[in-house]
């Protein structure tokens, strides 16, 4: 019978034969950053043009830039080679002019019209009004999608670099930094802190699992500087008792998100990070980052807002009975 792993034990390849193979087509995706190109979906019915707004609303603004750009230039493009295959369809126009053909287009498409050049004829008339309706049509799609993007609520909030594991107090804890990156509030913050790891079911298959990391204080009623998301590892926790290669082993992750309204918009924000196991230093703490200035204000410096320092080791048992 095949050796059937533990649904504690970590993941290795001696235990599992197709663990790279699996952490990899399994891999927790959510919180990366949206255009990644390193994972290929097949067999939805829907494609980019299926979904075209959301597409659009999440391209960066550099893809929709051009592709707006591109769209632009085909359809002034295509108008022109209507009015180029017409004799005489523009006046003030020589025929066989192509790059005067795209200009008068330019202008119909965005109802300019200098008064130099002009239809003639009821076919290029007719073409005409159909170029001032596809306008008509693209300037109001096109404005729509940038007051969407500018106006999209973003939480602005940063997350450390990475996250600690104190031993200052008798119970150990792991602790995540945020800041809000605004002047204005962010109300009734909620945070949550996830650890996600690769586990074999009853049935020997690797699964992804989420266990919450429950918070000292995970709800606030206003986000105004900066604040830390404290797990306690005590024997309630899903890390207790688990070391660093056992976690790393599990292709283990702690996942934050934070959700709250924004004091202006009235609109409700999202942010989210994730750490991997070596991004979790252990016998740290983060630095201070508030002073008192002797004017009697105080000074936030964001400068030290990654920083850490080294704090107190756990202590090793006392071999004394």
């Amino acid at each position: 019978m095949a050796h059937r792993p533990e649904p504690g034990a970590p993941v290795t390849p001696q235990e599992h034969p197709t663990v790279v193979e699996t952490v990899n087509r399994i891999r927790a995706h959510v919180l990366e950053e949206n255009g990644r190109s390193d994972i290929i979906r097949t067999g939805l019915d829907a494609g980019v043009f299926g979904d075209l707004y959301h597409t659009l609303m999440t391209m960066s603004w550099f893809t929709f830039f051009w592709a707006s750009l591109g769209l632009y230039l085909v359809i002034n493009v295509a108008f022109a080679l209507m009015y180029y295959v017409i004799p005489h369809s523009v006046s003030g126009v020589p025929h066989g002019d192509f790059l005067d053909d795209i200009f008068f287009s330019v202008q119909t498409i965005s109802t300019v019209g200098y008064g130099t050049m002009s239809p003639v004829g009821r076919l290029t008339n007719t073409i005409v009004s159909f170029e001032v309706l596809a306008g008509m049509m693209l300037n109001a799609v096109a404005t729509g999608l940038v007051f969407a993007r500018f106006s999209r609520p973003r939480a602005r909030v940063l997350f450390s670099h990475v996250a600690v594991v104190s031993y200052d107090d008798v119970i150990p804890t792991l602790t995540i930094r945020l800041a809000n990156q605004r002047r204005t509030l962010i109300l009734s913050a909620n945070i949550e802190m996830t650890l996600t790891r690769l586990m074999p079911d009853e049935r020997g298959r690797l699964v992804r699992r989420f266990d919450r990391l429950s918070l000292i204080q995970s709800h606030m009623p206003i986000f105004r500087i900066s604040l830390n998301a404290t797990h306690l590892i005590d024997e309630h926790s899903p890390l207790y008792g688990l070391s660093a290669e056992t976690l790393i082993g599990q292709n283990a992750e702690i996942i934050i998100t934070m959700d709250g309204t924004d004091e202006i918009s009235s609109q409700t924000v999202f942010a989210r990070h994730a750490y991997e196991i070596g991004h979790v230093k252990h016998g740290y703490r983060f630095s201070d980052m508030i002073e008192n200035r002797p004017d009697g204000r105080v000074e936030v410096d964001f400068r030290r807002f990654h920083t850490t320092e080294p704090g107190d080791m756990p202590k090793a048992p006392d071999p004394t009975p």
